[in-house]
């Protein structure tokens, strides 16, 4: 699958980046570097050097450098991160550089992969990595983050060990069979391995597929800078997730939190201000990241501060915004008097030829009829699967399963519902080798018995360069 004696190299960092981190790893990283990278790098020392590196015989580019020695790295081989400032051109003669000095391409996640082979991480830390970098939405990321930690793992080894107490417990029984001797009962195994078939189901009912959690429908709150977004986000999630300012264009990331609603749970966010006209270049790259955000949306919430009088800046942001799903919301509803507010929503729903909903997240006015028409317009979608758009309070504070795991802790509990069922037949030894089969199962999530063509399988995900 990986040849370890070679040295590879990837560019690791975005494409569309201006720095750009070129990661190398293998035997030869430090020969190589020794005759591209000025200063000279000294034997036997790693850490941050400032120089330059060659990118053929004329041209050198300023650059940091980043080593590791062996076993101190991610790889658990020698490993150099060069983070320089240039264009893709350049980028590419650098890459030919490195491959003239014998070196090769690196394949798709092979760092994360002889991270996993050197024993540096085992196999469900390795997926977590590729978990954290593809994670599309904050609850997917958080499961990622539990993975990398050891969750998973803390709670197999555990499971592992009772397989292996209880399997220890027949095999004896076996053994001294013709002795007046009782290791244990047969209810109390039956109890114990009953037990030990519980806790698996509890880790999959307290757990969410990264497949599923893909598919979480998205719901993105737009609107000019101080239509009341922010207000809204924290209203609908019932706590303080975005700041609210009185000041303008108070929030450019987007914010991020899952909305439980009657018939489905969804990703709602709210992101940086729509303008007309962006007054610098911060706020330009803002608003592009707001609008593929909300173009990507299933629902969009499209808000609008009832209380002001002119509205013509608002419709041109409703230009930008390009859903398939909008939900026209009248903010700051509290501000005005009931006959006024009326009034109001009459204009804009000629205006804007839409129904709008008046809303108020000091008072809560409007939130149930909002919520409503969200959770309606997601199920009239169909968006997200049966699983990812019904999440249960325990599933989202689980350890999220990619579907290898899943499949495994699913194989286990077969084999224990078979193990149990001989036990009570009265036949010990294929009790204990679907014991065994058990053990088999939990253990290939972490890393022992992998087969090459899983490794490979895994592994193909990952991007190049990780």
């Amino acid at each position: 699958m990986y040849n370890l004696n070679d040295t590879i190299v990837a560019v690791s960092s975005p494409t569309s980046g201006q720095k750009v981190i070129v990661r190398i790893t293998g035997p030869l990283t430090v020969d190589v570097l020794r005759q591209l990278f000025s200063p000279l790098i000294p034997q036997d020392e790693a850490g941050l050097i400032s120089g330059n590196v060659a990118v053929d015989a004329e041209l050198q580019i300023d650059a940091k450098l980043y080593l590791f020695l062996a076993p101190h790295s991610y790889t658990g081989e020698a490993l150099a991160e060069i983070h320089v400032y240039t264009n893709p051109r350049v980028t590419e003669a650098l890459i030919g550089r490195f491959l003239g000095k014998c070196l090769r391409m690196a394949g798709p996640g092979e760092f994360t992969a002889r991270a996993y082979l050197n024993g540096k991480i085992d196999l469900v830390q390795a997926e977590a990595v590729n978990e954290i970098i593809v994670s599309s939405n904050e609850i997917q990321l958080a499961a990622g983050e539990k993975l990398l930690a050891g969750r998973l793992a803390e709670t197999t080894a555990k499971v592992r060990a009772n397989i292996v107490d209880c399997l220890g417990l027949i095999e004896a029984g076996i053994d001294f069979s013709q002795e007046d001797i009782e290791f244990i009962t047969r209810n109390e195994m039956v109890e114990k391995l009953a037990e030990i078939r519980r806790q698996l189901e509890q880790l999959l009912a307290g757990s969410i597929s990264y497949e599923s959690m893909i598919d979480l429908p998205a719901v993105g709150i737009a609107g000019a800078p101080g239509a009341g977004k922010s207000s809204l986000l924290n209203r609908l999630l019932g706590r303080e997730r975005s700041v609210v300012s009185e000041r303008r264009r108070t929030t450019r990331d987007i914010l991020t939190g899952l909305l439980a609603l009657a018939h489905c749970t969804s990703v709602l966010f709210d992101c940086a201000g729509l303008a007309a006209e962006p007054k610098d270049i911060l706020d330009e790259l803002a608003q592009q990241a707001a609008v593929e955000a909300l173009q990507n949306s299933s629902v969009v919430l499209f808000c609008i501060d009832v209380s002001k009088a002119d509205w013509r800046e608002d419709i041109l942001i409703r230009g930008l915004i390009n859903a398939k799903v909008v939900i026209p919301v009248a903010t700051k509803a509290d501000l005005l008097c009931e006959d006024l507010l009326v009034e109001r929503i009459s204009e804009l729903n000629g205006l804007f030829a839409s129904e709008f909903i008046a809303t108020s997240a000091k008072t809560g006015m409007g939130m149930m009829l909002l919520q409503d028409a969200i959770d309606r317009k997601i199920v009239k979608a169909g968006v997200g699967s049966a699983e990812s758009t019904m999440l249960s309070e325990p599933a989202r504070d689980g350890v999220g399963l990619t579907a290898r795991h899943k499949q495994a802790v699913i194989d286990a509990i077969e084999s224990i519902k078979e193990s149990i069922g001989e036990l009570k037949a009265g036949d010990e030894e294929i009790a204990a080798m679907m014991l065994r089969a058990a053990h088999q199962a939990i253990s290939t999530i972490e890393q022992e018995h992998i087969d090459e063509q899983i490794l490979e399988k895994i592994f193909s995900h990952f991007c190049i360069g990780k």
